[in-house]
Formats: structure tokens, C-alpha cells, sequence
């Protein structure tokens, strides 16, 4: 795809998604079981064991810096019409584990494959942007997780070609389009000899850093599948003509993303489980459409799901 026309599709999704950000200011639903403008945060309160945990340093200072990799459409992390107000799931549960542990979120964008490079290296404390726990990712990074989400494929509606994908042997000779430095990228990378293994066509894999330009390229015939997250895709099928939502492929739990040893890692892990307590969280999950994510406890660092 050309970089002239890449623009152009990109810059069309921007005008879609704004009309998304719409219905976030005028309180309308996004669709999907979606109500950008519910508040679920105000009942929040203190948890005195849970603060007790932070850094003292963090503590200090009431203040937590998190990276979040901010775009698209919900239900995880996007801008509302204004173009500076983040909204979404996210966001949400980050600023309820936020007043449970009595700080407040500092937050920077930033794109979804520098943040967990930057954790390492000690630029951002927290990262958000729907990181799936994986082993390779435990290496560096650890996780305190808050739902589980998980790995899809989406097609144009009037594409018969799949009716839903088990096997990535079923993606042989297609064009895929996913993001960049993600699960989805890294799973078809890794997999990508089933095809020839077989004698088959190989599929192709095309990672883009802009999410709305997988979805254009998509419905413009560049792409032949998406890949994706289970929740993004069920929005967004649920709201963009002709796309349709062809299943979960695995599962995977999602969490707040630390450097390695992270002591921040207890006190998040604390404040996630009091909102799970508290009803907070389900509240938060039904506001975004994804109560079939929940988890009953968070945890730091789990097994990845087979």
C-alpha cells in the first residue's frame, strides 16, 4: 500500500472515529452495550491496606506515571471528539486503582510498541494499551492483570471465504493486517511456516501502528483479515458497515505493564482486587460492553493461557 494512500485511509477512519468521540460527549451509547459518559469512579474510595503497599517514593510524591498507548475506537483506550480526553476501559480501571490507592495518574501517550521497551529502561513506571500476558513478554516485563481479552479475526461482511478461524493454516495465501508489536504480530510471525509446511501459499503479515488504517485498508481490499483483540473486534463490528466479527482464537489475560521487580506490583495488584470487591469493577466492565472479560482476581504475572 502506498504511503499516499495509507494517509488518505488513515485520515478517513480519524473522521469516523470522531464521530465515535461524539457520542462520548453527548452521553449517547458507542453501541456494543457501550456508555462512554456513565460514571463509575465517584463511589471510589481509599483503601488504606491497599496504599500502604506503594513505594514510599510513590507515595511521597501521590503521583503514578503511566504510559498509555491511546487511539482507535472503544472499548479499550481512545479520544473523545475533543481529541485530548482519553477515554475507555483502560482509562477507567487506571484511575479507580488510582483513588483506591489515593495518588493520582500522570499520564503520557505514547505508541503501543515503545511502551514496554520504555518500561524496561525505566521511562514510564505503568504501561496500559491492552498488553496480553505473555511468556516471552514476562522476560522483561511483569503484569498485574485487570481482564481477560484475548486474540480475534475480523473480515468484510460480504467476504465468504472464512466463516471463522481455528487453524492459522486457514489464513494461507491471505493478506493480514494487525498491529505493530503486539501478540497478534508476534503470533503470526512465529507461525507464519504452517502454510509452505504444508505446500500451501504463505499468508503475509501486515503490521501497521495506526489501528484505524488496519481497519480502512481492510475495507478498501488491501488487507483480507484483521487481527486483533476479542473486545475491539466485537465493537467495532457492532459499529463499522460491513465488517464481521469471525471469533476468539485464544485468550489471553491483560494487565498493567511494569519493569521487571516492579515494587509497584503489590499495591496495584490490591487495588485491583478491592474494585473487584467493591462492585467498582464490574460497574467499570459493563460500562465498556466487555463483562465477559472479567476475571475473578487479579494477579501478578501469570502463567500465559495455552
Amino acid at each position: 500500500m502506498s504511503t499516499r494512500c495509507l494517509v488518505a485511509l488513515t485520515a478517513l477512519l480519524a473522521f469516523i472515529t470522531a464521530g465515535c468521540g461524539a457520542a462520548a460527549d453527548t452521553g449517547a451509547p458507542a453501541g456494543n452495550g457501550v456508555e462512554p459518559s456513565r460514571d463509575v469512579l465517584s463511589a471510589v474510595v481509599v483503601d488504606e491496606a491497599a496504599a500502604a503497599l506503594l513505594p514510599a517514593d510513590v507515595k511521597a510524591r501521590g503521583v503514578i506515571r503511566f504510559a498509555a498507548s491511546i487511539g482507535g475506537t472503544p472499548p479499550s483506550a481512545y479520544y473523545a471528539e475533543d481529541n485530548r480526553t482519553a477515554l475507555g476501559q483502560d482509562i477507567d480501571i487506571a484511575e479507580g486503582v488510582a483513588k483506591v490507592l489515593g495518588v493520582r495518574v500522570e499520564r503520557e501517550a505514547a505508541s503501543f510498541e515503545a511502551i514496554l521497551p520504555a518500561l524496561a529502561a525505566g521511562k514510564y513506571e505503568v504501561g496500559t494499551g491492552n498488553f496480553g500476558v505473555t511468556e516471552a513478554r514476562k522476560q522483561t516485563i511483569d503484569f498485574v492483570t485487570y481482564v481477560n481479552d484475548g486474540q480475534g479475526f475480523a473480515v468484510r461482511a460480504n467476504d465468504d471465504r472464512l466463516s471463522g478461524v481455528d487453524r492459522l493454516d486457514q489464513l494461507c495465501g491471505l493478506k493480514i493486517g494487525t498491529g505493530t508489536g503486539t501478540t497478534f504480530e508476534a503470533t503470526l510471525e512465529r507461525e507464519k511456516h504452517v502454510c509452505p509446511d504444508q505446500g500451501k501459499p504463505p499468508y503475509e503479515v501486515l503490521p501497521f501502528s495506526e489501528g484505524s488504517a488496519v481497519y480502512l485498508g481492510l475495507q478498501q481490499g488491501h488487507l483480507d483479515v484483521v487481527m486483533n483483540t476479542i473486545n475491539g473486534l466485537r465493537h467495532a463490528a457492532a459499529n463499522q458497515p460491513n465488517l464481521r466479527f469471525l471469533g476468539e482464537f485464544k485468550r489471553l489475560d491483560v494487565g498493567f505493564a511494569l519493569k521487571k521487580g516492579s515494587p509497584l506490583a503489590p499495591a496495584l495488584q490490591a487495588a485491583v482486587n478491592e474494585l473487584i470487591e467493591s462492585g467498582a469493577y464490574r460497574q467499570i466492565l459493563d460500562k465498556w460492553g466487555t463483562t465477559d472479560s472479567a476475571i475473578p482476581r487479579s494477579e501478578i504475572s501469570p502463567p500465559e493461557h495455552s
